[in-house]
């Protein structure tokens, strides 16, 4: 899809709104209408104007990434120069992108703008973003494949003995290695009772024979993510560790299973949830079930068991059930998938199957 099919895309919602414009200023939304991937700069998007206000550090990288926006040399002063910008996109209703901007900076735009109208709006561009295009499908599918090598190169490699620091700088290395970005955040290694934190750090812990080793990671090729959990044991595996991995197995595979596109969200989390809550551990799974993966490592949609969104073809979702015990650890297994009418396109192929979990040393 052309940068000029999202921007009609975008208008579209605009007339449907009532806006004469809508100023974005979230840095994902910019890069996925404009094509830019520097950090900063607004698009001004109107009926007919499609503007792009940024400082002299991105004038030829706008330029360059950003054909189909009129460049607007501000400087560093965006709010001196948003009254005359507006003007020239013959704007007064103006949406803003609620959840990105600060009061301070809204506080600034409102003051030099009295003429203006400004609007809050939430979504917009985001649910655009929300069904993939088959060119981000296949940049994020490759994403994924790589991800997949990377624990079987995780698999191979982790040994008692190994801090979870230690495997966790190993698969940044592979993923650096091999031209790919690293999440922001890096990825999470957690082992033993650390495993029980769903978003544990890596620590200085040694990793354990027979305890459970939580690994959630992903990369990003040209700028699209991917999102891998498993959890392995070392050694061997007891019959805790079976219980609760067979448990959260089942789970994750009766949503694969059933997921399909026309779905509301809370019904998609609750395929999974309604498993672990009828073996007694519904309090252990507490966070949701998953979330969109493109330009975003979460974006929408988002399957929790309060989502009233409908899944529509095309988009993109992790299905990761857990379950966490204090002071024993937890399992978690998540795979990406693509929504489809008939079901779940799953991307990830990583190994799931218990006997598969656990790794002889």
């Amino acid at each position: 899809m052309t940068t000029a099919t999202r921007l009609a895309n975008l208008r579209r919602r605009l007339a449907e709104e009532s806006l004469d414009a809508l100023v974005v200023s979230d840095a994902v939304n910019r890069r996925y209408l404009s094509g830019f991937t520097g950090s900063a700069g607004h698009l001004i998007v109107g009926a007919d104007a499609a503007l792009f206000a940024v400082d002299s550090r991105y004038y030829e990288q706008v330029s360059q990434q950003a054909p189909d926006f009129t460049l607007e040399k501000v400087g560093y002063d965006f709010v001196a120069n948003l009254a005359r910008i507006l003007g020239e996109a013959s704007a007064r209703r103006v949406g803003f992108e609620a959840r990105t901007l600060t009061v301070a900076d809204f506080d600034g735009w409102r003051k030099a703008t009295p003429d203006v109208e400004w609007l809050p709006t939430y979504g917009l561009v985001e649910e655009l973003r929300a069904i993939k295009e088959p060119g981000e499908l296949a940049t994020i599918a490759a994403a994924v494949r790589l991800t997949d090598e990377c624990f079987a190169y995780v698999a191979d490699i982790a040994k008692p003995g190994m801090t979870e620091k230690q495997l966790g700088w190993e698969i940044e290395k592979y993923f650096r290695e091999r031209d790919a970005q690293n999440w922001v955040a890096g990825p999470i290694v957690a082992s033993g009772p650390n495993s029980a934190l769903p978003h544990a750090r890596p620590s200085a812990r040694p990793l354990g024979l027979g305890e459970p080793i939580t690994v959630d990671m992903g990369c990003l090729v040209d700028g699209y993510h991917s999102d891998l959990t498993r959890t392995f044991v070392l050694g061997h595996a007891d019959a805790k560790f079976e219980e609760i991995y067979n448990l959260v197995l089942k789970a994750h595979q009766t949503c694969e299973d059933g997921v399909r596109a026309g779905m509301v969200t809370k019904a998609i989390d609750a395929l999974a949830r309604d498993v672990i809550e009828a073996a007694g551990y519904g309090e252990a799974f507490g966070h949701s079930l998953g979330h969109g993966v493109g330009l975003a490592i979460h974006e929408a949609p988002w399957a929790r068991r309060i989502g009233e969104d409908t899944v529509a073809d095309g988009m993109t979702l992790t299905v990761e059930p857990g379950v966490y015990l204090p002071g024993w650890g937890g399992v978690r297994i998540e795979d990406t998938i693509v929504i489809r009418e008939h079901g779940a396109e799953v991307l990830t192929r990583s190994p799931k199957r218990l006997q598969d979990m656990v790794i002889h040393v």
